[in-house]
């Protein structure tokens, strides 16, 4: 049987508020996937975001540790994505700072360069991962704008794109031609969108405006078309529903997919390699459009949905709350997925070398989380123990990663954390009939 179906803002309000006393759940709600990237390169690498830190693979996803969010030192500004660079170093937008780590995710630190300011947008060159842009936008008081880099985000050349007063709010790399860039922004009276052909160098300004919604806001650039370097997809707000817009002339006009719009909050998109799908995940759906045609709701993923597309492939987060797996992937643009993990088999924290901040901070914290989500509080036997050198970790038979192995353990509450009893049933996942958990 499964658990009733909780959404939207009830969900998340109720759960953060019994549990906000613990440091693990202080940003959050119930403890879900929020974003995968793969590293560049290296397939077999897997860094996914939730809503109590990260988690991470190194072996194609046999095992997965837990990198809690103190480690990473990002406060209250959780990151919507992350850039896995072939060289391995990992950086991350969290609407505040720009974290990197160049040691497999052991050790965290924000870049010099944005401490006056926050970094709402990160982006990356299709083919060439050295290369890099970030938006910014403290407040409206403020001076933001657009920035480039060339060394991987060791240093940063403010491009000609600065506004006081304007709050930009993303910048997407065209995949068709990595010269055309698209970035949205906004001040106290109108939405832009501004575009360049010349990787930044100059730009065009490009007012929106949409007379057919009633008070809309929140015009964002989600993403760009793989074939067609004047094809752009954005969102934008209006009277509680999210609005799916696409431009095939370089954003001058925008036509909207969604029709009526899509009632629930949007998390990202992605398109297909000849630009005929996209795919748009939401809080609590998933949703595809082929071949221009409106977004139609698909069965799977429900719950804290994201989307991911390398190559062929689909990454999709998941709900373990809801169904059987937190990330699966579908080579089928969607339609059925094949499982790779859910939070209960999580193996502890991440392991790291002694003195840096995962290892220091994380396995102190990993008995409470493991217990919440029913996984294994020491699966090695001992407790975690850091390993000589980041990033390398003991070979653990964890299953193929289709078909994990199963975990002991089942969801409970966080230790020293009081439930009202009605509320019981909405920490446990939804259990198949074979499982020897309640």
């Amino acid at each position: 049987m499964r658990m009733p179906r909780i959404t939207g803002g009830w969900r998340a309000a109720a759960v953060a508020g019994l549990l906000g006393s613990s440091g693990a759940w202080a940003h959050a709600g119930l403890p879900e996937t929020s974003n995968v990237t793969l590293r560049k390169g290296h397939p077999e690498d897997a860094f996914v975001g939730a809503t109590f830190g990260a988690v991470i693979s190194r072996d194609s996803g046999r095992t997965w540790r837990w990198v809690c969010p103190d480690a990473m030192g990002y406060g209250g500004w959780r990151p919507e994505s992350f850039v896995w660079r072939e060289s391995g170093e990992l950086l991350a937008a969290t609407g505040n700072a720009l974290l990197s780590s160049k040691d497999g995710a052991c050790s965290w630190a924000s870049h010099p360069a944005f401490k006056d300011t926050w970094v709402t947008g990160l982006a990356v060159h299709p083919s060439d991962d050295s290369v890099l842009y970030v938006a910014t936008g403290r407040s409206t008081s403020a001076t933001n704008g657009v920035f480039r880099s060339e060394d991987g985000g060791e240093t940063w050349r403010a491009l000609p794109l600065q506004r006081a007063g304007v709050l930009f709010s993303t910048v997407r790399v065209s995949t068709a031609d990595p010269r055309t860039l698209y970035v949205s922004a906004s001040d106290t009276t109108r939405m832009y969108l501004f575009r360049s052909d010349d990787a930044g160098e100059t730009w065009e300004e490009l007012p929106q405006a949409f007379p057919d919604l009633v008070r809309p806001f929140d015009f964002v650039v989600t993403a760009t078309d793989p074939t067609d370097a004047q094809g752009v997809w954005a969102r934008v707000s209006a009277q509680g529903a999210t609005h799916i817009l696409h431009s095939t002339d370089g954003g001058r006009t925008f036509a909207m997919r969604s029709g009526a719009g899509i009632d629930d909050v949007f998390v990202n998109m992605d398109v297909s390699a000849d630009g005929g799908t996209a795919w748009v995940s939401t809080y609590n759906s998933f949703f595809r459009s082929q071949a221009g045609g409106a977004f139609v709701k698909l069965g799977l993923p429900t719950g804290n949905a994201c989307v991911t597309r390398v190559g062929d492939v689909l990454y999709g987060c998941g709900s373990p709350w809801l169904h059987d797996w937190s990330l699966a992937r579908s080579s089928d643009e969607g339609t059925t997925w094949d499982p790779l993990f859910s939070l209960e088999q999580i193996q502890g924290s991440h392991q790291c070398p002694v003195g840096t901040p995962v290892r220091e901070l994380c396995p102190s914290r990993w008995p409470q989380v493991a217990e919440t989500i029913g996984a294994p509080l020491y699966p090695d036997g001992v407790p975690d123990a850091g390993v000589p050198d980041a990033g390398v970790q003991p070979p653990v038979d964890a299953g193929t990663p289709t078909n994990p192995k199963p975990s002991s353990g089942c969801a409970a509450a966080p230790a020293g954390t009081l439930l009202p009893l009605f509320l019981l049933p909405l920490l446990r996942r939804g259990r198949r009939r074979e499982d020897p958990c309640p």
